[in-house]
C-alpha cells in the first residue's frame, strides 16, 4: 500500500507544479500590464500562458493514466513515471518561457511518460480482465 501513497504524492507534486505555472502566468500578466480577460499582448506572457494551458491539456490525460497504471500494473513504476512527467513538464516550462523553440525536449519527456502510463494501464486492464495474473 505504500506505493499508492507515493503515487498520490507524485500527483500532488504534479498539481503543485501546475499551480506554480498559474502563478507565473499571473506574474507575467502583472509585469506586462495585461488586463484580464486578455490572453495576448506580450510574448513573455503569451508563452507563460501557453505553458499553463498546454499543461492543462495534458494533465487530464496524465493523472487518470497515472492512477490506472498504479492500480493495474505497478504502483512504484507509476510513481517513477509520474516523477518523469513532472521533470519533463518543468523542463518544458523553463524552455518554453525562455523561447518557444526550446520546449521540445521537455514536451517529449512528458509525452513519453504519459504514453507509457496510458498504454501500460490499458494492457494491465486487459491482462486483468483475462485473469492471467499480475504483470509484475
Amino acid at each position: 500500500m505504500f506505493g499508492f501513497h507515493l503515487v498520490a504524492l507524485v500527483a500532488i507534486v504534479s498539481m503543485l507544479l501546475y499551480l506554480y505555472m498559474s502563478i507565473r502566468v499571473g506574474q507575467a500578466r502583472a509585469k506586462h500590464g495585461i488586463k484580464a480577460p486578455a490572453t495576448t499582448g506580450h510574448e513573455e506572457f503569451e508563452r507563460a500562458f501557453r505553458v499553463h494551458q498546454n499543461t492543462l491539456e495534458w494533465i487530464v490525460i496524465y493523472l487518470p493514466s497515472l492512477f490506472l497504471f498504479a492500480s493495474f500494473v505497478h504502483d512504484y513504476i507509476a510513481a517513477a513515471l509520474g516523477v518523469v512527467w513532472v521533470v519533463g513538464r518543468y523542463v518544458y516550462m523553463e524552455g518554453y518561457i525562455e523561447a518557444a523553440e526550446k520546449r521540445s525536449a521537455g514536451f517529449g519527456i512528458q509525452a513519453l511518460a504519459t504514453l507509457i502510463l496510458m498504454l501500460g494501464a490499458a494492457v494491465g486492464i486487459i491482462w486483468n480482465m483475462l485473469g492471467i495474473g499480475p504483470i509484475f
